[in-house]
C-alpha cells in the first residue's frame, strides 16, 4: 500500500496529513519541520486535504469533504462518528457525546477517545468541551484548542482567559510530543 503524505504550515504551527490512494487517515499537528525520513508524496487526497484546509484556515470553509479512514477500537470509531455532526460554530460536552452513544456513564471514556483522535480538526474533537463549560484536555494542547473555538467564531459563555497563555511556547511543547507518531 502506498502512503501519501503533505504538510501545511498553519497559524498553529505544521499540519501533516496522510492517505491511501483512497481515504485520508491521519491529520496531526507535528512539529515545526517535516520528519527527515518522510517523504512528500501527493495525491488527489492530499491535495483536496490541503485545500480545504488552507480555505478552513482563512474562514472560508466550515464543512470539510474528505474520505476518512481513523483507525481505532469500535468505541472511538463511535464517537469520531458523533463529533463529525457537530457543526462549525457549535460545542458539545463530553456528556452530551456519551448520551449520543447511549452510554450516559461514558463521559471519561468519550473524552479518551476524543484525544486519541488521528483526524483532528477534520473530525473535530477541538469543539468538545467540559459540561461545566471549561476548556479540558486537547490533544494540542489548550492553546490551540481555545484559538481553534475563537476561528470559529463560538462564544465562549466562561471566562478562560486563564488559557491565553504563550500559544508559540505551547505549540512547541505539544509539538515535540508529538513527533513520534506515525
Amino acid at each position: 500500500m502506498t502512503i501519501f503524505i503533505d504538510y501545511l504550515q498553519t497559524p498553529l504551527g505544521l499540519f501533516e496529513f496522510m492517505a491511501t490512494e483512497h481515504q485520508i487517515f491521519q491529520a496531526i499537528f507535528c512539529g515545526n519541520k517535516p520528519e527527515s525520513d518522510r517523504q512528500i508524496r501527493v495525491n488527489h487526497l492530499t491535495n483536496a486535504c490541503k485545500y480545504q484546509l488552507t480555505e478552513y484556515f482563512a474562514g472560508h470553509r466550515q464543512y470539510f469533504d474528505l474520505p476518512l479512514a481513523p483507525k481505532g477500537t469500535s468505541f472511538q470509531q463511535s464517537v469520531w462518528g458523533c463529533l463529525t455532526s457537530i457543526p462549525f460554530g457549535a460545542i458539545k460536552s463530553y456528556s452530551e457525546i456519551a448520551l449520543l452513544l447511549n452510554n450516559p456513564k461514558a463521559s471519561q471514556a468519550v473524552g479518551g477517545a476524543n484525544a486519541r483522535n488521528p483526524i483532528t480538526l477534520i473530525i473535530p474533537c477541538h469543539r468538545v468541551i467540559s459540561k461545566n463549560n471549561l476548556l479540558t484536555g486537547y490533544a494540542g494542547g489548550i492553546a490551540r484548542k481555545l484559538w481553534l473555538l475563537n476561528h470559529e467564531g463560538i462564544g465562549l459563555p466562561f471566562n478562560n482567559i486563564c488559557y491565553q497563555h504563550d500559544l508559540q511556547q505551547e505549540i512547541k511543547q505539544r509539538q515535540m510530543k508529538t513527533q513520534f507518531l506515525l
